[in-house]
């Protein structure tokens, strides 16, 4: 018998095929009471099929098929959670520390700026601002110590001016004079113009090696007194007094020597000896030009580091190399600028005072004088003073660029000793090697 044969008399049986036998297969199926039964699989449950498309009628095109439409099932994305358990914690579910606030975005984040300049190399105008700004905030030590300077000075060039002009009267009428402009008259003017004008650099050097204790201090916004000044510079009064003497003398002695040698090859040579004078004598202001701006910062190199006057020669002629020209431009057009104030405050005084001395009352003269001179010291104090911040300010822009200057500033600024009203920051900073060129940063030329 085929197996066809045989399934037909199966189905055919009246016992298979008969609603009762069905029932009865069917109660078996149905779960009894008290029975455990075995767990159901999900997966063996068949999901119905997708409904078939929708096909456009007859004759219509096609639209294009979206290969994006159907989107694939996530096979990590987390099931629901049964009915009365917990849901299940995922790793990927922690806080993120980054969602409380944007991102830093790269780009250039400027030096921090804590006084009068920013801790980086310095241009011209952080360099005329920040002179500015610390005779500003520290008005007593800058402008009060510049006068009292200006003012001890004053009465010794009166008093040294006035001496010298009654030596060369008395010398002129004396029999041994006989009235005639000699060799030893040119050399005591010459000698004496050239100590009035020492001295008045002295003074320039004293104030200039105090103030750069309270600019110094103004880079990280702390104040300075009057008296603290001197109370910080006490112990390198005595090396500073003995660097303007040496740089007194110095500036006296070849002056007084180039003009006898100028004297005496003109009397040698009359008229000739002209054309050897005056081409060395532009050969001696331009030497004497590049000197005094090697040498520029050494009183401030002695008051701040507290070095001795040999020692603070070698710092600034060491400090100012590469950096000649841009120091004395800097110098240059400081002084410039002082001057055309100056002189612009000054001449409508002089011309009162001059209107003054026209009257007959000598009471009016001397009070126009006093005025005068008065105005002139306080000019002079002010002019001195900001000089003297700004060659403060080259001091520490050409360490900054030279020795990482700005980087001890930074760290001092966190040092707890810099709550000691006498704190002087970076004086003990170490030199740092950097290997950058000499000159302003790009964009400050």
């Amino acid at each position: 018998m085929s197996e066809q044969e045989h399934n037909d008399r199966h189905n055919s049986d009246p016992e298979n095929g008969s609603p009762e036998y069905r029932a009865a297969n069917d109660a078996a199926r149905k779960p009894v009471p008290g029975i455990p039964q075995p767990p159901v699989d999900p997966w063996s449950q068949q999901q119905a099929p997708p409904p078939p498309p929708v096909m456009p009628p007859p004759g219509m095109p096609q639209p294009p098929v979206n290969p994006w439409a159907q989107q694939q099932a996530n096979p990590w994305a987390q099931q629901p959670a049964a009915q009365g358990y917990p849901p299940q914690a995922s790793a990927w579910d922690h806080s993120n520390p980054y969602r409380g606030g944007p991102l830093p975005q790269p780009g250039y984040t400027p030096p921090p700026k804590p006084g009068i300049i920013p801790l980086r190399p310095l241009g011209l105008g952080e360099i005329l601002d920040g002179a500015f700004q610390a005779c500003r905030r520290n008005a007593l030590a800058a402008f009060g110590n510049a006068f009292v300077v200006q003012a001890v000075l004053t009465v010794l060039l009166i008093g040294l001016g006035a001496g010298m002009f009654v030596s060369i009267a008395a010398w002129l009428q004396s029999p041994s004079g006989s009235g005639e402009v000699t060799g030893p008259v040119v050399g005591a003017v010459v000698g004496s113009v050239s100590t009035l004008g020492g001295l008045s650099m002295a003074g320039i050097l004293i104030v200039q090696g105090l103030l750069v204790l309270p600019v110094v201090r103004s880079t990280l916004n702390l104040r300075t007194g009057f008296g603290q000044v001197w109370r910080l510079a006490r112990g390198t009064l005595g090396p500073l007094a003995g660097l303007a003497l040496l740089m007194l003398a110095g500036a006296a002695v070849g002056v007084t020597v180039l003009t006898m040698l100028a004297y005496l090859i003109i009397d040698t040579f009359d008229a000739a000896g002209l054309i050897v004078v005056i081409p060395a004598l532009f050969a001696v202001i331009a030497a004497a030009a590049w000197i005094s701006v090697k040498l520029s910062l050494a009183p401030a190199a002695l008051v701040f580091e507290g070095i001795g006057v040999f020692p603070a020669i070698r710092r600034s002629w060491r400090l100012t190399g590469g950096n000649w020209w841009r120091t004395f431009g800097i110098m240059a057009l400081t002084s410039l600028i002082v001057n055309i104030v100056t002189q612009v405050l000054t001449v409508p005084l002089s011309f009162a005072g001059s209107m003054l001395t026209l009257t007959e009352s000598a009471v009016l003269i001397g009070v126009s004088v006093v005025l005068i001179l008065a105005f002139s010291l306080l000019l002079g104090a002010l002019a001195c003073a900001f000089q003297s911040a700004v060659t403060a300010l080259l001091y520490v822009d050409l360490r900054i660029r030279r020795e990482g200057f700005d980087l001890a500033l930074m760290k001092d600024q966190e040092n707890p000793q810099a709550q000691d009203p006498d704190f002087l920051p970076g004086r003990n900073a170490v030199p740092m090697a950097r290997n950058t060129l000499h000159g302003p940063p790009v964009g400050m030329k």
